[in-house]
C-alpha cells in the first residue's frame, strides 16, 4: 500500500475511542465551526470528485443541491453492485467511523435532519460495523441533529443506481425514476412521483415538495472528514490537477492476487496490476474492464494513469475503480456475450429499447460465440447497439452499447474466426465478477 494511503488502514478501526485517538471527529467539528457554506467551499477547493463512477465534482454537487428549496435528505450509496468492485465494503470493514462522519458532515451542510446509508442486506459484516459506529457516535453526541438510518436492499445491480436507490429506501423495487434526486428526492410529495414521472417542462424548476436529496458514494463521503481536517491543499498534493487524492481500487480476474489497493490518482493502471502480482504464470495480459460501465481497455493502454481525464482520453472510463482483468487465454467474444447477458438480465424492463435490445444483442452474441453466427447477425447486432440507448431512464443501455461495441471494435479478428465456425482459445468459464468477498488474494 502506498504511503499516501489514508482511507485504508493497516489495522481496522474497531471502536470510537480508537477513531478519536487517530484524530477522528475533527472534520465534523470544523464543519460546524466554519458553517455549511465555508465547508462546501473547502470541499470544492479540494477538487474531490465522486468515486461512484461519474467523477462529478463533489463541492459543485453539494452547493447545487443545497441551493434547491425544500426539505433536504442525504443518501450514502454503499450498494456496491458494480462487478469487480469491493472498495466500499473494504472501507466499511477498515473504518466505518470515517464513513459515518462523512455522512454526518454532508447532512449538516445540507441542513438534512435524516440521512440514509443504502447497502445490500447480504453485506451483514459491513452493516453491523456501520450500525455499531452509528450507535457509538450518536451516544457520544457526535451526530446531534441527524438521524442516520441504514437501508438494507436487494442484490439487483440497479440498486446502486441513485434514482433506483431512492425507490428502494421508499420501500419499492429498484426501478430508476425519471427525475434526478435533486429535483425529485426522497418522499417527495409533488406530482413527479417515482418511476411514473414525466419529463418537466423546459425551464421548470424543482417544486417546493421536491425534497432535494444529495446522493454520494460511500468512498466519496469517507474522504470528506480528512479534507476538512487537513485542508484542501493537503488533498490536492496527491493525484493530478483534475483528479486529486487517492482512489480505492479493486483488481480481480487473471491476476496472481486479487485485492483492494488505495492508489494515488494518476498512478498508471500497470502499477495497480503489479500490486496484484501481475499476470498468472506463463500468461500475458490482454484486456481489462472498469466494471461493466466502460469500454474495454486493451493491454497496450495499461500504462494509462488512473484518472478520469486519462481514462476518458483512451475512450474508456475510470468507473468505480474496479478492474476485471483478462489474459491471453480469454476469448473476447465469450467475454462480450457474458457481459451482455449480465446487463440484459439486470435491465429492469421499464425502457423497452434497453430490455429487448440487450436481450437481442445477447442472443446474437451467443450464436456468434457458438460458431453459428452469420454476417447478417453482425449487421443486426450493429443496429441493436445503436438503438439500445433510446429513451432510457438510466445508464444501463449505454453500458451495453459501450462494452459490446468496444470489444467488437478492439478484437475484430476474434469475431471473424467465430464467424468462420471456430475459436482459437481454450474453453474457459469467464464469470462476471460479482464479488462476495476477497480473502488472501482470492
Amino acid at each position: 500500500m502506498p504511503k499516501l494511503a489514508f482511507l485504508l488502514h493497516d489495522l481496522p478501526v474497531i471502536s470510537l475511542d480508537q477513531y478519536l485517538d487517530l484524530g477522528g471527529g475533527q472534520g465534523l467539528r470544523l464543519a460546524r465551526e466554519m458553517g455549511p457554506d465555508a465547508a462546501i467551499e473547502e470541499i470544492s477547493r479540494s477538487g474531490l470528485r465522486g468515486r461512484g463512477g461519474g467523477g462529478f465534482p463533489t463541492g459543485v454537487k453539494w452547493a447545487s443541491t443545497r441551493s434547491v428549496p425544500g426539505r433536504h435528505y442525504v443518501v450514502c450509496n454503499a450498494a456496491e453492485g458494480e462487478p469487480a468492485t469491493f472498495k466500499d465494503r473494504a472501507l466499511m470493514r477498515a473504518n466505518p467511523y470515517q464513513c459515518v462522519e462523512g455522512v454526518a458532515i454532508a447532512a449538516y451542510c445540507m441542513g438534512a435532519p435524516d440521512a440514509y446509508i443504502g447497502t445490500k442486506a447480504k453485506f451483514e459484516v459491513e452493516r453491523l460495523s456501520l450500525e455499531l459506529a452509528i450507535q457509538e457516535m450518536d451516544a457520544a453526541g457526535l451526530l446531534e441533529g441527524v438521524t442516520m438510518i441504514i437501508a438494507a436492499g436487494p442484490d439487483e445491480y440497479l440498486f446502486g443506481e441513485e434514482k433506483a436507490l431512492l425507490e428502494v429506501i421508499e420501500g419499492h423495487d429498484p426501478m430508476p425514476r425519471l427525475m434526478p434526486p435533486f429535483q425529485h428526492g426522497l418522499f417527495a410529495t409533488g406530482p413527479q412521483m417515482g418511476w411514473e414521472a414525466h419529463a418537466p417542462e423546459p425551464g421548470r424548476p424543482a417544486s417546493p415538495e421536491a425534497n432535494p436529496t444529495l446522493v454520494n458514494n460511500l468512498e466519496t463521503l469517507a474522504n470528506v472528514p480528512h479534507i476538512l481536517t487537513r485542508g484542501a491543499e493537503w488533498f490536492r498534493r496527491m493525484g493530478s490537477a483534475e483528479s486529486p487524492g487517492t482512489m480505492v481500487c479493486t483488481v480481480v480476474g487473471d491476476v496472481a492476487r486479487a485485492g483492494v489497493h488505495e492508489m494515488e490518482m494518476g498512478s498508471p493502471l500497470s502499477e495497480l496490476l503489479e500490486a496484484a502480482g501481475g499476470p498468472l504464470e506463463g500468461r500475458h495480459f490482454k484486456a481489462a474492464f472498469s466494471g461493466v460501465a466502460n469500454a474495454v481497455i486493451h493491454a497496450s493502454d495499461f500504462d494509462t494513469p488512473l484518472s478520469y481525464e486519462a481514462m476518458n482520453a483512451i475512450g474508456s472510463g475510470l468507473g468505480a475503480g474496479g478492474f476485471a482483468v483478462y489474459d491471453d487465454s480469454a476469448c473476447m467474444v465469450a467475454v462480450a456475450h457474458d457481459y451482455s447477458r449480465f446487463l440484459s438480465v439486470e435491465s429492469c424492463g421499464q425502457c423497452p429499447p434497453c430490455k429487448t435490445g440487450s436481450a437481442d444483442i445477447t442472443a446474437i452474441l451467443a450464436r456468434i460465440e457458438s460458431g453459428t453466427g452469420t454476417d447478417g447477425d453482425v449487421e443486426t447486432l450493429g443496429r441493436r447497439l445503436q438503438t439500445v440507448t433510446d429513451t432510457n431512464r438510466c445508464y444501463l443501455g449505454t453500458e451495453e452499447q459501450l462494452v459490446v461495441s468496444s470489444i467488437l471494435q478492439t478484437f475484430p479478428e476474434e469475431v471473424g474466426t467465430h464467424l468462420e465456425g471456430w475459436c482459437e482459445f481454450p474453453a474457459r468459464h469467464l464469470p462476471i465478477p460479482k464479488l462476495d468477498d476477497i480473502t488472501d488474494g482470492v
